[in-house]
């Protein structure tokens, strides 16, 4: 037993790296000041790096960059006005083929709304948003059960191999993004019975379990995302079935054999996040085991939800603006 402790503790200690990996943007790139705020409507709903930047300034008559931020022509004054020119810039990009995140376009579209009120601004393709670090939003859901012998287990799946995104690499049991037009349970309940397999009363017995919050940053772009989580006890004899196509293949593990997994290079970083919360909501990974706890239950909930808080009175009438660090 004491053993098999040590085990434990010294893969989870690996978890401190793994947070941070996921939280890089966050912990660094945050920080440099060579990224610019992204305003529409006189409100900070993103960010632009250098390489993105320059495409942009292509397209003056549809985003202003003056001083020290990017802002989309406040001449748009709706919704649909303000989506269908961003479009037409995204459709010019993406016919390019230079810029890698459009090379995934999904033809699903992600709200870009105000941090607090959530009024909605416009829409975007999701392939799209890592390129102005606009704020992403999605369902994760743990399937799980306990086992007679094994204790704690965990389904995890094996995404399809020709997803836009992480193709062929280990996931949550079931996640999915917050389209323009879903509600958050709705999508929850749509994604299991589409990735799982999963419906009617089983379905029903979904529980909210909060949020995680982190900053990633890849070569795609920026991902400030946060992930509505979802628990869901399952019967011991349910076995998962595909039926969308995007998922490869399903594994039941013990909770040891997730952490490992989620070690691996074979695992999609984004969704570590969730598996770390869960297992530490469910006491595998503890303050006992786990040297860097508090530290790494602070960047499951990384505050989104102020680093956009740019008030207007920071703008000042040329552009710039005042006492911001990027």
């Amino acid at each position: 037993m004491k053993e098999m402790n040590s085990t434990i503790k010294n893969n989870i200690s690996e978890l401190t790296k793994l947070a941070k990996k996921f939280n890089c943007f966050y912990l660094s790139g945050l920080h440099q000041g060579i990224c610019k705020p992204f305003l529409v409507a006189g409100h900070q709903v993103g960010l632009v790096r250098p390489d993105v930047l320059k495409h942009l300034q292509r397209f003056p008559e549809v985003f202003r960059i003056t001083g020290k931020v990017v802002e989309l022509n406040p001449a748009f004054r709706d919704y649909q006005e303000r989506t269908s020119k961003v479009a037409e810039v995204l459709q010019d990009l993406r016919k390019e083929n230079e810029i890698f995140a459009l090379k995934g376009w999904r033809d699903e579209c992600f709200e870009v709304s105000t941090p607090f009120h959530h009024e909605s601004l416009l829409e975007m393709d999701r392939s799209a948003t890592c390129l102005f670090g606009i704020r992403n939003y999605g369902v994760s859901v743990n399937g799980y059960l306990y086992h007679p012998t094994k204790g704690l287990c965990i389904w995890l799946q094996q995404r399809s191999f020709t997803k836009q995104t992480w193709p062929g690499k280990w996931d949550c049991f079931v996640s999915g993004g917050l389209a323009v037009g879903f509600g958050i349970l709705e999508t929850c309940i749509k994604e299991v019975a589409e990735e799982a397999s999963v419906v009617g009363e089983l379905a029903q017995k979904l529980v909210s379990a909060g949020c995680v919050s982190f900053y990633f940053e890849s070569e795609r772009g920026l991902f400030p995302n946060t992930e509505y989580v979802y628990d869901l006890e399952l019967p011991l004899d349910f076995v998962p079935k595909n039926a969308d196509g995007e998922v490869e293949t399903f594994e039941l593990l013990t909770a040891e054999e997730c952490v490992q997994r989620a070690l691996s290079p074979q695992f999609k970083t984004t969704s570590a996040p969730v598996l770390m919360d869960f297992l530490i909501r469910k006491g595998y990974i503890n303050p006992e085991n786990e040297p860097n706890y508090r530290y790494i239950v602070e960047l499951l909930h990384v505050p989104l939800q102020t680093i956009y808080n740019l008030p207007k009175s920071d703008i000042s009438s040329n552009g710039d603006v005042q006492n911001l660090e990027c």
